[in-house]
């Protein structure tokens, strides 16, 4: 490799931009390294190196050679708005909690996949706390993303709790991220989990947040993506887990919304796919959820040009969560969905938008004013 040119830059900490070239200074160009006597630092390749190596940006290098060597350290230490985080590729096992107060904050992988940084720990619900009872579901959550404007590139957000390894534990949800601010957005992002993956939620009942998650993947089997936001996912992958404790139908159910009534919006899937590794038709699409907190909820999904797999039951891709908030009586439809899980064949079990209404169902319809999809 070529010896690289040095250009002085206001970093954290007083050091260099390392480049091989003016081409990784470029957009679209992959990770160059910020380099202090510690050792390199990663930037990603997301902005200028301008305008994201400033006294704001933070690193994290499991190995020292940042600023930290934990995400939640780093964290800790941004306080207020605007901070950037680069984290180095590695596997953090972390709890991570950025709370309402550190609004705009982006975290940026330094590899160029999204399995190059992880945040993984394995809390569930029914895990027993240290100072008594049990995390709860929200509790149980590896990261837990409060404040309005926080964006991640290339990052895995993970959750490894295992029902087989604990089986005397009954309360098996396990959150891999739950994310309650508005204008929270996910690119290039992987979400892993067994139950109750992604809790895409908002802070308060009254509080309709919007999230938007692009050339994302999520996996797991029960709910595993669910909760009030207004979330619009869009070239994304879902991906349904076998069970090895079941032998039956269903296996679980991919979108579990728990819309508040008052939000016209809930949950948007678009230009997306299902895809999964259990027997044909052992999951459902959806299920409503109206939380014993708001019995007033009026779960809202639509699922639109998106590719089905064989894996959703296309005869009844929709059921109860309970029989007192039946799922004919939610918002739930769908829009020129393809492949098996799509096909109707009972009509009265596949509820579709015309065309007219359908205009009414975009990104743009959900997240307003907010374009995260437009680079800036």
């Amino acid at each position: 490799m070529p010896s690289p040119h040095r250009v002085r830059l206001p970093l954290s900490r007083r050091g260099f931009l390392t480049a091989g070239s003016t081409a990784a200074l470029a957009l679209a160009s992959g990770p160059a390294w910020a380099t202090t006597g510690a050792g390199p630092r990663p930037f990603g390749r997301y902005g200028s190196p301008t305008a994201r190596l400033t006294p704001t940006t933070l690193y994290v290098h499991p190995a020292g050679r940042g600023d930290f060597t934990s995400v939640q350290a780093a964290v800790t230490a941004a306080s207020g708005s605007g901070w950037t985080l680069v984290v180095a590729p590695g596997t953090y096992r972390e709890t991570v909690a950025v709370d309402a107060t550190r609004t705009d904050m982006t975290w940026i992988g330094a590899g160029d996949d999204p399995r190059s940084v992880v945040i993984v720990y394995d809390n569930a619900a029914g895990t027993p706390k240290p100072g008594g009872g049990t995390y709860g579901t929200t509790g149980s959550a590896t990261t837990l993303l409060q404040a309005d404007g926080f964006t991640a590139h290339r990052i895995t957000f993970a959750n490894d709790w295992l029902r087989a390894d604990h089986p005397g534990v009954s309360g098996t949800q396990a959150v891999a991220v739950k994310v309650q601010g508005d204008r929270s957005a996910f690119h290039h992002c992987r979400f892993l989990g067994h139950q109750d993956t992604l809790y895409a939620d908002s802070m308060a009942l009254g509080v309709f947040a919007r999230q938007y998650f692009a050339h994302c993947y999520a996996e797991g089997d029960i709910d595993f993506v669910f909760g009030r936001g207004t979330a619009v996912f869009e070239h994304c992958h879902f991906r349904t887990l076998t069970r090895t404790d079941l032998s039956s139908a269903p296996y679980g159910f991919v979108f579990a919304p728990s819309t508040a009534g008052a939000n016209p919006r809930g949950y948007l899937v678009t230009r997306s796919r299902v895809t999964g590794e259990a027997p044909d038709a052992y999951y459902k699409l959806a299920r409503p959820w109206v939380p014993s907190s708001d019995p007033t909820a009026h779960p809202s999904l639509t699922v639109r040009d998106t590719h089905l797999g064989p894996g959703i039951d296309a005869v009844a891709p929709y059921t109860n969560m309970s029989d007192s908030f039946p799922w004919q009586n939610q918002r739930f439809a769908e829009y020129r969905n393809t492949g098996p899980g799509a096909v109707v064949t009972v009509p009265e079990n596949r509820p579709r938008l015309s065309a007219t209404e359908a205009e009414s169902h975009t990104r743009g319809a959900y997240l307003g004013d907010w374009r995260p999809y437009e680079r800036p």
